[in-house]
């Protein structure tokens, strides 16, 4: 299954662009990245079997072993690509909004839009090794 982190605006060269390559390399599934203008532009086209999690703080606020299962659980029952919507300092569109299939929170707090991508990057390596068994999880 495809993870596909899908953001509004440019991550540039920073500290948060190297959190989000350093995750996004240690996972083992395939993970595309790609970048919109803070306003307008389409999303890359969706497949039928795509589901898309749009980041929001109203969002639920998942453990990192829900996430996991959840993934896994998608991933088993033929879904191709998992996409993630995430909004610039503005939030998600109208449109973005109304095409997700879940809302996924990291807490009541906002967080800037370029450390999203980064806790994103982080979770979905913890899934996908929590999924594979890897000692990178630790639960206490």
């Amino acid at each position: 299954m495809r993870l596909h982190i899908v953001a509004r605006g440019k991550i540039g060269r920073g500290p948060e662009q190297q959190l989000v390559e350093r995750y996004v390399q240690r996972i083992k599934w395939d993970v595309q990245l790609s970048e919109l203008p803070e306003q307008g532009g389409k999303t890359p086209k969706l497949s039928d079997q795509t589901k898309i999690i749009a980041l929001d703080e109203t969002g639920e606020n998942w453990t990192s072993k829900a996430f996991a299962t959840r993934l896994n659980g998608w991933r088993d029952n033929g879904i191709r690509e998992t996409r993630f919507l995430i909004g610039a300092a503005d939030g998600l569109s109208a449109e973005e909004r109304g095409s997700a299939d879940h809302f996924f929170s990291f807490g009541k707090a906002t967080w800037p839009h370029l450390m999203a991508r980064a806790m994103l990057a982080e979770q979905l390596f913890r899934a996908t090794a929590i999924i594979a068994n890897h000692p990178y999880h630790r639960e206490g």
